[in-house]
């Protein structure tokens, strides 16, 4: 989410109203024991998924009597700030004629399900809702405009039925606009908790939201403790705050979703938003990725930071920004798109587990002018490489429109015939018949400025994908090397993009041929695999007995044994063993990272997959506070202490740095760590300069934390 609202209020109206393939033939077409790890039960892999965003309001109108009426509801969606009538029956609707089949689409993420609030504020002359969802004030009841809680739940059963996961949404970062010196402005940014009062912004005496103004984006502290915009920002340090939003998200997850977007991470405190995610994975894990916008070319050490570490994925806007210079905008090109791709497999720690997109609603839309064929390329390019698709509404019927709200206006139409919906409609479903485009690593085969060929390959599945982005100019490919078997492989897409087929001999040698301009080819090797290999693992973060559901190829039928590390798992520990999916409960182990290994029941080892954050146990969420710590140039604060959520005594795992201008001001330095509840601490902290560090003197300082809820830690730097 990010606004294009101005800071100053310049007229303000505060209302209230009412809502009343071609088949390959030397593809081997998958058992049916490979089902598991595409199915909607499996609410922690999302690789092999192709995910839909639908910005709910402009959709689909499915039922007309939920409309808003009077100022707020705009007929014709003339007015782009006013609702416009889209719903979750108008969802319900084209799940059920098979338009999201047809694409081959098997999870949607929809608008913020929440109930927003219902004042029409008018930014500088114009007049605007909360049609987007974004502006909440009960995150524990629905937007009557999308419907009530019986038809979300119907549209989660619809879904399901139709093997359609549902991903909602949530955005705990804020309330809505609100004015310290205007009461009156709009609802006051209030927060309600099933239609009870908690505070609204002016008078806020319990300190349920942050009063440090708005931030100018200067730093990470700065648009963690200061106001998004005009956003009332909550303040995460609460007992009353993290409470309700564990129990908000409890609610949702009990009506059934399948997955968690959440607005605006970037903007709240790393340790909170850890804490949180360790409620969701032990209570029940769910596919989370979160939003921390990156502009073109931008590169942030806290946003990597974040993915290894959070226990969520990220919109992957590296990919995303790269795609749009390559393809849209020609201000990179090919080796630029393969840098990026390698230099993202080096930073992300679960590359498979990030979201890829073209476009959202936070972008301009891809389509520009007469670009339809780079818009089908980029859409290959993204169905066809590592992480999670995400194809935003209406890109497959080439809509445009740049800024918001023109990047969301109402879906132009639910044509099948379209080239955009057929390339989508030919390629999502390879990701669950082939695990080389589901989880494969990937090489680069062949490249100059506008051809790129790059090779997906896992365990013996291989699929070959050649893109070549002049409008002009063919390209002769030869010297091509593939590890796809000796054989003739016709191009997925049947053609569509004027890809054709080729033959590959017993070297991996393949045949020289002409890629023409604009053209696009997929070929592929699905294999059925006889050794074990992990594909996957979700969640990244839990605790002993937490259920981890591991996916992959070749596990066999019959169960075998998971390693945590040199932990053995047998027998009932065990929850599912099928081919393509495991599910084990996670043992008592060391916390800290695990690297996780499948032996079948024949003796046979699969790969190591890293970096599953073992936790102490149960988290929460607690502030220390440090006084009195100068530094020098170039120094930074970090606290480390005795356990691995305070990093094991090891500097290079230190937490921080820590921040010293909003909440407490330098030389006091602070930041929210989640550590395990109800555990007795000894921590340090130290100085980093570089290689350089400086240990903090006397003994270790002890804490308790909390069982639940938040802690405040404040002590004194001991020379």
């Amino acid at each position: 989410m990010r606004w294009m609202i101005k800071k100053s209020m310049i007229a303000v109206i505060a209302s209230t109203f009412l809502f009343t393939s071609w088949l390959n033939p030397f593809m081997a077409i998958p058992s049916a024991s490979a089902a598991p790890d595409t199915s909607v039960l499996n609410k922690q892999g999302f690789s092999t998924d192709v995910i839909y965003q639908i910005v709910t309001d402009r959709f689909a109108d499915g039922d007309t009597s939920n409309n808003p009426t009077g100022g707020a509801y705009s007929p014709g969606c003339t007015s782009l700030k006013l609702y416009c009538g889209g719903d979750w029956q108008g969802i319900i609707d084209k799940i059920n004629d098979g338009y999201f089949a047809g694409m081959g689409v098997s999870a949607l993420w929809i608008s913020q399900p929440v109930e927003n609030i219902y004042s029409i504020i008018n930014y500088s002359g114009e007049n605007s809702t909360a049609y987007h969802g974004y502006w909440a004030r009960d995150f524990k009841r629905t937007n009557p405009a999308f419907g009530s809680m019986s038809d979300f739940q119907n549209l989660i059963n619809t879904a399901h039925a139709n093997n359609i996961k549902i991903i909602i949404d949530f955005a705990p970062n804020h309330t809505s606009p609100a004015s310290e010196t205007q009461p009156s402005f709009a609802e006051n940014g209030k927060l309600y908790d099933n239609g009870n009062l908690i505070a609204g912004y002016t008078g806020d005496t319990n300190g349920i939201f942050h009063h440090n103004l708005g931030t100018d984006f200067s730093s990470l502290e700065d648009g963690i403790y200061r106001n998004l915009y005009d956003l009332a920002d909550i303040n995460h340090h609460n007992n009353r705050t993290d409470a309700y939003f564990k129990e908000a998200i409890k609610l949702w997850l009990d009506m059934g979703i399948d997955g968690i977007r959440v607005d605006a991470v970037k903007h709240m405190p790393p340790g909170w938003q850890k804490n949180w995610m360790s409620y969701i994975s032990n209570y029940e894990p769910v596919f989370t990725f979160g939003e921390w916008f990156l502009g073109v070319g931008e590169y942030d050490p806290n946003n990597i930071d974040f993915a290894n570490e959070s226990g969520m994925s990220l919109l992957d806007f590296r990919f995303g920004q790269k795609v749009r210079q390559v393809f849209r905008d020609n201000s990179d090109n090919m080796y630029g798109l393969n840098n990026m791709l390698v230099e993202t497999e080096g930073d992300y720690t679960h590359i498979q587990d990030q979201v890829t997109f073209i476009d959202n609603h936070d972008m301009d839309r891809f389509k520009l002018g007469n670009n339809n064929r780079r818009l089908e390329q980029a859409l290959a390019f993204t169905l066809t490489s590592r992480g999670v698709p995400a194809i935003y509404y209406g890109t497959e019927q080439y809509m445009s429109g740049n800024g918001d709200p023109a990047n969301r206006s109402f879906m132009t139409g639910f044509s099948t015939d379209t080239t955009a919906y057929q390339v989508i409609g030919k390629l999502a479903p390879l990701r669950k018949s082939n695990p080389a485009i589901a989880y494969g690593s990937t090489q680069e085969r062949w490249i100059n400025n506008d051809v790129y060929i790059y090779e997906r390959k896992f365990g013996s599945s291989t699929a070959l994908i050649a893109i070549n982005r002049s409008e002009t100019a063919s390209a002769s490919i030869t010297g091509l090397l593939t590890s796809l078997p000796a054989g003739t492989y016709v191009d997925e897409l049947g053609g569509l993009l004027n890809g054709n087929s080729i033959t590959v001999n017993s070297a991996g040698a393949v045949t020289a041929f002409t890629l023409p301009a604009g053209a696009a080819a997929v070929w592929q090797f699905a294999a059925n695999e006889t050794a074990p290999i992990i594909g996957n693992i979700g969640p990244d973060l839990g605790k002993a007995g937490t259920t981890l559901t591991i996916d992959g190829r070749g596990f066999g039928n019959t169960k075998g044994t998971v390693y945590f590390g040199t932990t053995a798992v047998t027998g009932s520990q065990i929850t599912g063993w099928e081919d393509s999916q495991i599910q084990v409960i996670v043992p008592s182990a060391t916390a800290g990272e695990q690297s996780i290994k499948v032996r079948t029941a024949s003796s046979v080892d699969s790969n190591s997959y890293n970096s599953f954050n073992l936790l102490t146990g149960d988290q929460v969420s607690v502030r220390f506070v440090v006084n009195n710590a100068t530094t020098a140039f170039g120094e930074n604060v970090y606290l480390t202490g005795n356990t691995t959520e305070l990093g094991n005594w090891d500097p290079d795992k230190a937490i921080g740095p820590f921040f010293n201008q909003i909440i407490a001001a330098y030389p006091s330095w602070y930041y929210d760590v989640s550590v395990p509840a109800g555990t007795e601490l000894q921590f340090k902290f130290i100085k980093k300069n570089g290689t350089v560090v400086t240990w903090e003197g006397g003994s270790n300082h002890t804490y308790t934390a909390p069982a639940s809820g938040v802690g405040t830690m404040v002590v004194d730097w001991q020379p």
